[in-house]
């Protein structure tokens, strides 16, 4: 942050004037400053004055200068001011909101010592400082002031944090004294906490660290333990002075500090956690800064100074505009004000966590704020002003922000849904759902106020598409799940959160209660709903009604009203609720009844009287009625009683309003005589409870209340006399006994016999409660109780007695009972009979009377029958055995499945005659398949196809008519029945019979005869389509003829005939129907047409009135002139358009022009004002005198007109002089130009141009340049060229040269192109002119650009030596070379370069370089670049001239060149070659070379037909070149690496091969060349296997040594059986244990023999293998061990091989100079001996190679040379 000086607000004075205290208030509005003068001036957040007033002493008699301010403080509203003065008092003034309020004091603080400074923090106190050391607290609400703590020292400056939590007090000692109001969590310790260099003058308490400074030049911080941790020194700064105050940032980011003439910025950085200092505000003359204040919302500090000064700093870090409406200002980086451009609100958003803020939006109508920080979320609303900030962990920008709803603002991201409450710094809630439609989620926070609930925060949202959920945001506990048949797409809780409504995708309406969790449906069709605001009222649509429940806890209960459009919204304002509706193009409010709602909101506000009050305004009706109870039950249940009376007055219910009326009257004489409202006594408790019915409850209170006796007067009153006397019996009453007595006498007295029974009874008096029972007439009762006791049971006379009343009372089966007790069955079936009971006759029957049990249920089946029980019945008949009547039962209930089945078990003959029964039943509930089958079965056919008539069904009817009668009778049947339909008016009915009987055209012309066209016309189009048409017309003439054009109309549209109603019309004079016809099927042109014809019949004004009607008077007048009808536009332009005429004028001498009548015409032209159309016709028929005779009468302008034509003949005929006479008569030169120019003349257009229009004489000639450009070559040109162009261009260019105009003759003679001419030496000829001219006579720029253009030209027609030449006139070198090069010219291109610009002398040499290796000439390509001309030899497979072009150069490049030979070579096949090659010039030790040796040797190696002394060389040369590289290698770093010992290895294969073949060529050495075969096998890991074996084993076999021949050979089978299966797997090497031959070797690709020789010694191998002789078993030495073996079984010594067979030297050794080389002497002297004896140069070889590798031997026996 940085400051940004933004005004002067008050002006400094000459001398010392302080600015002694300066304060802003909280809401950003006012600033007020202390001057010298001690005045207080009063700022806007402009900076413009607006106020002042004068301060007082707190004594008068001391004088106004009697103290000084000491500190400025605004309080928490911005309304009051506080001034700490030096006399020991502390005044708040009331300065009020508004500007010009009258200045009170309304709180003075008198202290013991002078003030010496003042903060009041937010919703704290008055905090100040005193000289005696103490800081005290000042509360404005009691006017009284308390010390917080006591220090020794003077108080020199307070410090709040940025919360107002905290302050720190700065002390005269330095001490720093940290007090908290709250620690806000951070545990911070309170008291001193640290002690300056100096007293503290500038002190700011920031959010992380303490700092102080003051008059030692130095800054301070210390950490929040009181540890200073960051030092600012600025005591060797001659220009700084004393630190005077300081101020912190409101976000607590920033400190400034300032001194004399400076201003000091820190900075806290999070990331360093240490203050940053930016450049520093140095102000000249600004003096010392007495007081620094920073504006609360952070944007602007402000600094008075020593000379009264009041500077204005802007400190914000950036500011923008967003969307042109709001400006957002960065005052610190977790700070930002946002401003409304066009209201002035402001909003200052900060982070409560000091984290940075990113980026602000607003969004949501422009209301709502959105900022992120690195870990958290801001929120904001611009309107109320409420902010939060949460905890975020940001999603890359994937969250989704819905402000539907005003409270709180819902954030949607990967699934899960978060509610913040806007002013709440947590989340709300948070739920997991998929759908985030605002439609589709309700909240509902504290929006009504309801009595006994705080605070109401709910949620409903879809869990799924059919699932609803609701949630208590406060809790976050669920509070159910709402499931749903249908998916839901509306939901919406009422305000209060008790109700939820939502609807389906069925449209269907339903209603929830939260309490009772109750689901209803309440609208079967709902296109709209919506909650009124601020009430429990519901609104919504079903179709064309409005429907409206004032009362939603009765859903039954709906207001309906109709409506014609759709309900758009519902407004609810001024106490009005309007429903809009929109009607189509209006829209229509409907007014609710706003007592209605009222009372719903006033009843949940539990403002019950407003609730009545309300009622008392409405008529009596169900709604008003409910209403009432519900308000009576309200009253009842809050205890305002006189409200409940009102209620129960207003519905009627006397008796408890008499009841209440009482009540009341006992609460008012409770009220006199104990105090309170009366309505806790317990006669009121009591009479409430009874009341409501809760007698027990009233029992209680009087209980309570020791009050027995008026508990059962109140049981005895309500005729309770159980309750009464069981109260007596509890409370052991004196009069319990009477009680009884009065109860007894009661009963009898008000005959309830009953009663008094059972009273006896329960006292156990039997025969008083039977005697009883039997007086109330109750022998039921009696039976009941004798039944139950057995004494009674026994008495025969009192049985008798209670059955003979049984039986007098009709109650027979209660009377059979008894007498079956008593073991009497006659009687007792007698009485069962006679009751009807038949269940217990039967019971009876079964056991006393078994003959009567089917009787009885016969019976039984009769008595169902009468009683209309006919299902049962049927049982009862089954099972008695009568058929028919069960079947009748069946028939008669109409059980007719039951029916049928019994039916089917009966024979044929009985079964028919119910059968038609049955069919007629299913006829008349249309299962007509059915009763087709009964009616069959009945022989009722007729009756079937009958029924299938009369339900329509004639096909079915049809089919069984045509398989149960004959043909023609259907036929005739059909058309009579037909025809009696149609006598009957059943014309569609008689259709489908016609139809059925495949005759249409019967029903066609019964459409016909009735006039039915419509029906006529959809038959024809079914079963005539063709003559469709026809009959539309044929039917349109009809109706024509009859008068009923509107019929006749649609007909001939339906045969797309309209023209023809049209004219229709026309004739019957209906101009008005024919102008609709054509307007709807013809369009506007037909109807223009038709309005035309009809005006035109009616003539003069009728005609125009009825052309202005339509708007189409100027059309008709139009169309009457297109059409010829000339006197009928003059008569409609007469009449009603005069300023039309004209136009008639005009149109009729058109007319009369090409009717050739051209007097006529001339006259109607000048009547139409247009004599120039007069001149112009006269001009085309070329009669000039009358032309000019018009002109000159009657257009004067027009006279050139007619030169110009004359001239044009002229020029048509050839006679230019006379043309252009004309011409220039007529004032039109630049014609003459044109014509001429047009004509090709272009000299004399050229002379006209300049001789009359000189200005375009430059135009002209560009065309003029132009054109012979485009003239092609003679004989080339084809269309659109000229011959001679380029003799033209030239001609020209030499006459502009011949007269000095240089320019303009280059411009010609570079216009010269190859398009003109294929004469290469004509256009070289001119660009070389035009080059030359511009050299010389034109200037160097232009000349450059001349050259720039020719230059080209010539090389593209191959002249590249005449275009370089110009290029080195004007020393564009560069560009001289480059067409040297082209031609290819090297010589003068070097030249020029070496001459005139020797640094081209690389580019030249390159150029020629890529020219050599373009053109493939490479001996030339070697004088420049020889590594390119080797390149170039070798991608030509010119390797010979590469290799001796290389070995001219150094041996790098030449074996870089003998390796790529090589790699071809090899690649090819030729590894010979190759191999000779480095035999030639060497191998030297390059790593790259390595693997060609190696793919040397291994092609070498593999080759056949080199086991033969002819081999040798291949060997040796092979021998020589490992030799070389192993030479090379050991004078190189990579002496003794693996590569080394690798290829030393190779080396001695290689040698031994070399010697192998050397020793072949001579009999004596057979055996050291099987031994050396021998010795190979021990490099078979490096050498094919099989070939090895096999060479081994042949070279054995030769010499006789068969057993190891055996074993060789038939390891050379095995190796080559796993070639064959690809594995060396099931390779068997026990006969090579305890050898140095190797077990892990590569499988060679394919066999070294061919099959034949491989089949040959297979043979040989299962032969030796029969000889007993030869064993499969190798030759040991004298250590024990194979022969041939280096390494000792026993001991493991290695013995080193011999350099001439490889056996393992073991004694009687020879030794070389070069460590490690030896050989056995008996083979060295073999060896020796043989090359003496046969002088063999292959042997000779060997030995001087040894000499060379081995060094010589000590002694040696024979000299190499």
């Amino acid at each position: 942050m940085q400051l940004k000086h933004m005004k002067t607000l008050l002006a400094p004075q000459d001398g010392a004037a302080k600015i002694c205290a300066i304060a802003w208030a909280l809401n950003n509005n006012k600033m007020a400053v202390c001057t010298s003068d001690r005045v207080i001036l009063l700022y806007d957040e402009q900076g413009e004055k607006r106020d002042k007033f004068s301060l007082k002493p707190a004594d008068s008699k001391y004088g106004k200068k009697s103290y000084t301010v000491k500190g400025l403080a605004f309080s928490p509203d911005s309304a009051k001011l506080a001034v700490g003065q030096t006399d020991n008092i502390i005044y708040v003034y009331k300065i009020g909101d508004t500007w010009g309020d009258k200045k009170v004091i309304c709180n003075k603080f008198v202290q013991q010592s002078a003030v010496t400074c003042m903060t009041w923090p937010a919703e704290q106190p008055i905090i100040f400082g005193l000289a005696d050391g103490k800081v005290r607290a000042a509360n404005i609400r009691t006017n009284k002031s308390s010390t917080v703590y006591s220090t020794e020292s003077y108080v020199v400056s307070l410090a709040p944090n940025p919360s107002g939590k905290g302050f720190l007090s700065g002390h005269a000692d330095g001490s720093i004294v940290r007090f908290f109001f709250d620690d806000e969590g951070s545990g911070d310790s309170q008291g001193k906490i640290c002690t300056h260099s100096c007293p503290p003058y500038a002190l700011a308490f920031s959010q992380n660290a303490v700092v102080a400074a003051g008059c030692d030049k130095r800054i301070v911080a210390y950490g929040r333990d009181g540890r200073s941790f960051q030092h600012f020194d600025y005591t060797r700064d001659d220009e700084e002075h004393e630190f005077t105050t300081a101020i912190c940032s409101p976000s607590g980011q920033s400190v400034v500090v300032g001194s004399f003439d400076r201003l000091r910025v820190f900075n806290w950085s999070p990331r360093k956690q240490m203050w940053d200092e930016p450049k520093l505000k140095e102000i000249p003359n600004l003096y010392t800064i007495t007081s620094l204040c920073w504006k609360k919302d952070g944007s602007k500090v402000t600094a008075g100074t020593l000379c009264g000064g009041v500077e204005l700093f802007d400190c914000c870090l950036k500011r923008t505009i967003y969307k042109n409406k709001f400006e957002i200002t960065h005052v610190g980086l977790s700070q930002v004000i946002v401003k409304n451009m066009s209201s002035g609100q402001r909003v200052v958003l900060k982070s409560f966590y000091g984290y940075e803020i990113d980026e602000v939006r607003i969004m949501g109508k422009d209301r709502y704020l959105v900022a992120h920080t690195s870990d958290t979320i801001l929120l904001g609303d611009l309107t109320s002003g409420k902010l939060s900030e949460i905890p975020w962990q940001s999603s890359g920008g994937n969250e989704k922000y819905y402000f539907d709803n005003e409270s709180v603002c819902m954030i949607f991201n990967a699934g899960e849904l978060s509610l913040i409450e806007y002013g709440a710094n947590e989340v709300l809630g948070c739920v997991r759902t998929e759908f985030m439609n605002p439609h589709l989620i309700s909240v509902r926070l504290n929006e009504r106020k309801q009595r006994g609930v705080s605070d109401n925060k709910k949620m409903a949202y879809l869990v799924d598409l059919k699932t609803m959920a609701i949630m208590d945001l406060l809790t976050g506990m669920g509070l159910g799940q709402i499931s749903h048949d249908s998916k839901i797409d509306w939901l919406e809780m009422n305000e209060t959160c008790r109700k939820l409504l939502f609807r389906d995708k069925k449209l269907k309406l339903h209603l929830y209660d939260m309490e009772t969790q109750m689901k209803s449906s309440i609208l079967n069709y709902c296109s709209y709903v919506q909650w009124v605001p601020s009430s429990d009222v519901v609104v919504a649509q079903n179709r064309g009604n409005l429907c409206v429940w004032y009362n939603i806890d009765a859903p039954e209960r709906v207001t309906m009203f109709p409506l014609k459009g759709d309900i758009v919204d519902l407004e609810r304002n001024d106490g009005k609720t309007d429903v809009i509706v929109n009607e189509g193009v209006t829209t229509i409010s409907y007014t609710l009844d706003e007592g209605l709602i009222e009372f719903g909101t006033a009843i949940d506000d539990g403002d019950l009287a407003r609730a009545a009050a309300f009622l008392e305004t409405l008529e009596m009706s169900s709604e008003t009625e409910a209403m009432w109870r519900s308000l009576s039950k309200m009253a009842v249940e809050d205890r305002q009683l006189y409200i409940a009376e009102r209620c129960y007055c207003a519905l009627g219910d006397i008796a408890k309003a008499r009841f209440l009326k009482e009540t009341l009257r006992i609460a008012e004489e409770a009220a006199k005589h104990m105090g309170g409202d009366g309505l806790n006594h317990y006669k009121v408790r009591a009479r409430m409870a009874i009341m409501e019915k809760r007698f027990k409850e009233a029992e209680s209170i009087y209980l309570e209340q020791n009050h027995v006796d008026e508990a059962m007067e109140m049981y005895q009153e309500m005729h309770m006399w159980d309750e009464a006397i069981e109260v007596a019996e509890a409370k052991s009453h004196p009069e319990l006994e009477t009680l009884r007595r009065n109860y007894y006498q009661w009963l009898m007295e008000t005959s309830q016999e009953e009663t008094a029974g059972e009273v006896k009874e329960r006292e156990g008096d039997y025969m008083a409660a039977i005697n009883l029972y039997m007086k109330a007439g109750l022998p039921a009762k009696a039976a009941r109780l004798a039944t139950s006791r057995d004494e009674l049971m026994s008495n025969s006379d009192l049985i008798s007695r209670i059955a003979s009343a049984l039986i007098k009372a009709d109650l027979y089966e209660r009377a059979g009972d008894l007498y079956e007790k008593i073991k009497d069955a006659t009687r007792a079936m007698e009485c069962f009979r006679k009751g009807k009971a038949y269940r217990r006759a039967v019971e009876l029957a079964r056991y006393a009377f078994p003959a009567d049990v089917v009787k009885l249920e016969e019976d039984w089946g009769d008595y169902l029958v009468t009683q209309k029980q006919l299902d049962p019945a049927i049982n009862h008949f089954i099972e008695a055995g009568a058929t028919l009547k069960a079947v009748d039962a069946a028939i008669a209930s109409r059980q007719w499945a039951k029916a049928v089945q019994i039916l089917e078990m009966q024979d044929s003959s009985m079964a028919s005659r119910y059968y038609k029964k049955i069919a007629d039943h299913y006829a008349s509930v249309g299962e007509y398949e059915t009763a087709e089958r009964f009616y069959v079965e009945a022989s009722c056919t007729r009756e079937a196809v009958d029924m299938y008539n009369q339900a329509g069904m004639w096909e079915q009817a049809h089919k069984l008519a045509s398989t149960y009668m004959k043909t023609d009778d259907v036929a005739n049947l059909y058309v009579s029945q037909a025809r009696q339909l149609e006598e009957q008016g059943k014309f569609k009915d008689a259709e489908r019979l016609y139809v059925a009987v495949e005759e249409p055209d019967l029903a066609i012309t019964m459409y016909k005869k009735q006039r039915l066209y419509g029906d006529m016309i959809r038959l024809v189009k079914q079963y005539h389509k063709d003559l469709l048409p026809d009959t539309h017309l044929h039917l349109a003439r009809e109706l024509e003829g009859e008068g009923n054009l509107r019929q006749a109309e649609h007909h001939f549209q339906e045969a797309g005939d309209w023209k023809a109603a049209v004219n229709m019309y026309r004739s019957h004079d209906s101009w008005d129907e024919a102008y609709r016809v054509a307007k709807a099927q013809g369009g506007a042109t037909a109807a223009k047409q038709v309005a035309y014809l009809w005006a035109k019949s009616l003539g003069g004004d009728s005609a125009v009135k009825l052309l202005n009607k339509f708007g189409l008077l100027e059309a008709a007048i139009d169309y009457a002139t297109e059409n010829c009808a000339f006197e009928f536009a003059f008569d409609l332009g007469r009449v009603a358009m005069k300023n039309k005429l004209p136009d008639v004028h005009l149109k009729y001498a058109m007319f009369l022009e090409d009717e050739g009548k051209f007097p006529e015409a001339e006259a109607e032209f000048i009547k139409a004002s247009r004599p120039k159309e007069a001149v112009l016709m006269y001009v085309h028929n070329q009669d000039w005198d009358s032309a000019q005779r018009v002109a000159e009468s009657h257009d004067a302008d027009s006279v050139a007109d007619v030169l110009v034509g004359q001239a044009r003949f002229a020029f048509e005929e050839k006679e230019y002089a006379k043309a252009e006479s004309f011409l220039l008569r007529a004032q039109r030169p630049e014609l003459a130009v044109k014509y001429y120019r047009d004509c090709g003349m272009w000299q004399d257009a050229l002379r006209v141009c300049k001789e009359y229009v000189p200005h375009k004489l430059q135009t002209l000639q560009d065309e003029y340049d132009k054109e012979m450009t485009n003239k092609g070559p003679s004989g080339k040109g084809g269309e659109g060229f000229e011959e001679g162009g380029a003799e033209s261009m030239i001609h020209q260019a030499r006459e502009w040269e011949s007269s000095g105009e240089y320019a303009r003759a280059v411009e010609c003679y570079g216009k010269v192109t190859n398009k003109m001419t294929d004469d290469v030496r004509i256009l070289e000829k001119c660009w070389m002119k035009a080059g030359d001219l511009a050299l010389k006579f034109l200037g160097a720029e232009k000349s450059k650009m001349v050259i720039e253009m020719v230059c080209p030209r010539l090389a593209e027609i191959n002249k590249h030596t005449s275009a370089a030449e110009l290029y080195l006139a004007t020393d564009m070198v560069k560009e001289a070379i480059d067409m040297f090069i082209a031609c290819a010219d090297w010589g003068k291109a070097k030249k020029v370069a070496k001459e005139l610009e020797p640094r081209y002398e690389p580019y030249v040499d390159e150029r020629y370089k890529e020219y050599c290796k373009n053109q493939g000439r490479a001996e030339d390509l070697a004088n420049v670049d020889v590594i390119g001309a080797l390149d170039m030899y070798a991608e030509k497979g010119e390797w010979n001239k590469c290799i001796q072009t290389a070995e001219q150069q150094n041996p790098k490049v030449l074996h870089k060149y003998i390796a790529l030979y090589a790699t071809h070579l090899i690649k090819g096949g030729t590894s010979s070659e190759a191999l000779g090659l480095y035999a030639k010039y060497g191998a030297p030790a390059n790593a790259q070379n390595y693997n060609i040796y190696k793919r040397l040797f291994s092609d070498v190696v593999s080759q056949r037909d080199l086991n033969k002394p002819e081999a040798f060389r291949t060997w040796a040369d092979l021998r020589d070149m490992l030799f070389d590289v192993c030479e090379n290698i050991s004078k190189s770093p990579d002496a003794n690496s693996p590569n080394h010992e690798e290829f030393e290895t190779l080396l001695l294969i290689a040698h031994y091969y070399a010697t192998r073949s050397a020793s072949l060529g001579q009999k004596s050495l057979d055996t050291v060349a099987a031994r050396i075969c021998v010795s190979l096998l021990r490099h078979t890991d490096v050498i094919p296997a099989d070939k090895a074996f096999y060479e081994a084993g042949i070279m054995c076999r030769n010499n006789g040594w068969e057993n190891m021949a055996f074993v060789f050979l038939n390891r050379y089978l095995d190796i080559a059986e796993a070639i064959e299966e690809g594995t060396l797997d099931m390779l068997d090497h026990s006969d090579f244990q305890d050898t140095d031959i190797p077990f892990e070797i590569p499988l060679p690709e394919k066999p070294y023999l061919s099959s034949g020789q491989h089949e040959e010694l297979k043979e040989w191998v299962l032969t030796v293998s029969m000889n007993r002789k030869v064993e499969q078993i190798l030759p040991k030495d004298e250590r024990n061990t194979y022969e041939a073996s280096l390494v000792a079984t026993d001991t493991g010594i290695r013995s080193m091989p011999c350099v001439i067979t490889g056996y393992p030297v073991l004694r009687n050794k020879v030794e070389f100079k070069h460590p490690g080389k030896t050989a056995n002497k008996d083979d060295w002297n073999k060896f020796l001996m043989a090359t003496k004896v046969s002088h063999s140069p292959e042997l000779q070889d060997v030995l001087k190679f040894i000499g060379s590798w081995c060094g010589a031997t000590p002694n040696p026996s024979y000299s190499f040379q």
